[in-house]
């Protein structure tokens, strides 16, 4: 709230608007589950916010537009501000490496599935799904 009270001081119209969603977005989900919200139930309504313009930016960019990407990006730099800091590849590996230690597993894909699971629940909210997918397939190759 005083986030979203400082940029309509400031008349950031970007900040006030992408603010107002991500509430509205929790909100809805309060209302929806019938339930309220901790800070980590919050940070995963974020990440998926997060996640959807990441998705639409995509799209943006082969189209070129350049304008919508440029907002999105911008949407999302300040979404990130209340989302934990996000875990670097060579984290995320030394996470995969340690995981398959501990499981016996030294490569192969037929085992994705065993190594996936253990590694996204260490890595949950620190780390994209996409991120960890790609540095677990690199290990298993």
């Amino acid at each position: 709230m005083a986030d979203f009270k400082a940029a309509l001081k400031a008349r950031d119209e970007i900040a006030k608007n992408t603010i107002s969603l991500a509430r509205a977005a929790v909100k809805q989900y309060e209302v929806d589950k019938r339930e309220e919200l901790d800070d980590a139930g919050v940070q995963v309504i974020l990440a998926k916010q997060v996640k959807m313009r990441a998705d639409a930016l995509a799209d943006f960019e082969k189209a070129g537009r350049t304008d919508l990407a440029d907002a999105y990006k911008a949407e999302m730099a300040i979404l990130q501000k209340y989302l934990p800091e996000q875990l670097s590849e060579e984290e995320i590996l030394a996470i995969v490496k340690e995981t398959a230690a501990a499981l016996g597993i030294e490569g192969g894909k037929q085992n994705m599935g065993k190594l996936m699971g253990p590694v996204m629940a260490k890595t949950k909210g620190k780390a994209d799904g996409n991120a960890v997918r790609k540095v677990v397939m690199s290990f298993l190759a």
